[in-house]
């Protein structure tokens, strides 16, 4: 994030603000006072959570017109958070929420980030998933294109022309309304799971340089399909999805605990 001196706008102050509502970083340690606002301290380990938060880095990466960027905008955070006018607003139903909301999530987040460090992945256990989603991944590739049209006529029309010898690029040119069309409606090579239902299963039905008989119908029209090639689909080697597949057995373990907190204990004997 780009810093630049100014003079601290309260347009901009609401914004950094609730920006950092979701941040959760660990404290360090040892803290000590920054700066003092209306006798309210501001401790290092705050403004550098905050400063952490505002510039995407850490904090002792900071530059000095940053770190003062900082502290100009959390003494006016201080500053307003102190008066006299403050304390009332902090009674009121709707703020009293907001902070209730905000604490909750902050302190959530902080037992999820807990859980997961203590319940990593294991290599077995990424091993297995990744085995588990190439079972599941399609065993063909497609290379296709089509034409997209508005009405079930209009495709039936262009069937009408290619069972009449039409070129199906050209046709996909002058009248696809997709922005394949300019380029002959090509559409590449690409996995079942990549596209619509509808559109995938026409495909697959397909032989190789074979189009649709009957219009398609998706929720972006009427297509017309030619199915021009296709090949085994190569699955990304472990190593290239290891993060993605660590972080989604991290996900389902969380989410088994989840459920297991909202399932009911039976009451003891």
């Amino acid at each position: 994030m780009e810093f630049t001196r100014h003079s601290r706008p309260l347009s901009n102050l609401c914004v950094v603000t609730f920006a950092t509502a979701g941040l959760l970083q660990v404290a360090p340690v040892y803290s000590e006072t920054v700066e003092t606002v209306n006798g309210a301290p501001i401790e290092s380990a705050v403004f550098d959570m905050y400063l952490e938060s505002r510039t995407q880095k850490p904090a002792a990466q900071a530059t000095k017109d940053e770190r003062d960027l900082v502290l100009n905008e959390l003494t006016d955070i201080y500053l307003l958070s102190t008066q006299a006018r403050a304390a009332e607003l902090a009674d009121s139903p709707q703020v009293k929420a907001q902070i209730e909301l905000q604490y909750r999530g902050i302190l959530a987040q902080a037992v999820a980030t807990d859980f997961v460090a203590k319940n990593p992945a294991t290599d077995d256990e990424i091993l297995a998933e990744y085995s588990n989603q190439i079972k599941l991944s399609p065993s063909l590739q497609y290379k296709a294109r089509h034409i997209l049209v508005a009405s079930q006529g209009e495709a039936l029309d262009l069937i009408k022309q290619l069972d009449g010898g039409a070129d199906f690029q050209e046709l996909a040119k002058t009248k696809s309304t997709g922005p394949s069309g300019p380029s002959g409606g090509d559409l590449g090579w690409f996995s079942p799971n990549q596209m619509v239902k509808p559109f995938s299963d026409s495909v697959a039905s397909l032989d190789d340089g074979a189009y649709t008989s009957t219009p398609v119908q998706t929720d972006f029209g009427w297509h017309v399909i030619l199915r021009e090639e296709s090949r085994d689909n190569e699955p990304p080697t472990l190593e290239s999805v290891r993060d993605m597949i660590k972080q989604r057995v991290e996900q389902t373990k969380l989410q088994n605990y989840l459920q297991e907190l909202r399932t009911p204990k039976p009451s003891g004997g």
